[in-house]
């Protein structure tokens, strides 16, 4: 594999993952992580928005970067893919940021609130709520929820072209 020829995968690669840390530090900003915490269930899949965002300008820069006039679903979705594939080897170290430096309270206070909302017992808290358990759940949340986003993303943008120009369906 000719790591050269997927520039464009890294870069939004790096462009997701930058905007990820961002996330988190609003998040923490906003006290979702602490004084918040309850409504950081819920509040934390609004990350969604900003990430099908990303894998959409990604989409369209390889488009225009490819110089396609119709982006068929299969192109889209393995240049989705490879993008998927440069996030999930950056997850660790991004969970590793975000557990240490931007927010390294968050499992105390994540165990704490579990335990005392009835979520879990102390021992269950304990062990969702760790570094080993995060770092696992970043590498297969990114790949799986990459996957479906890059199917979904390319899913509707060959539709939407499919839409605005008929005759790239009927393979002309």
């Amino acid at each position: 594999m000719n790591i050269l020829k997927y520039t464009l995968e890294m870069k939004w690669a790096i462009f997701f993952n930058v905007m990820f840390l961002a996330w988190m530090v609003f998040e923490r900003v906003s006290g979702w992580h602490d004084t918040h915490i309850h409504l950081h269930q819920t509040r934390t899949n609004i990350f969604a928005i900003p990430a099908i965002l990303i894998y959409l300008f990604a989409l369209l820069d390889f488009k225009r970067d490819a110089d396609f006039m119709h982006l068929p679903f299969k192109i889209g979705f393995l240049f989705g893919l490879r993008t998927t594939l440069f996030i999930t080897l950056l997850s660790p170290f991004m969970q590793l940021i975000v557990s240490y430096l931007i927010t390294p309270h968050f499992f105390d206070n994540a165990i704490q609130y579990s335990v005392s909302s009835g979520y879990f017992t102390l021992l269950e808290a304990e062990a969702y709520f760790n570094i080993k358990s995060y770092l696992m759940m970043s590498v297969f949340g990114s790949l799986i929820m990459g996957l479906a986003t890059s199917a979904l993303v390319s899913g509707c943008f060959s539709l939407f072209q499919l839409i605005k120009n008929p005759a790239h369906g009927k393979g002309y």
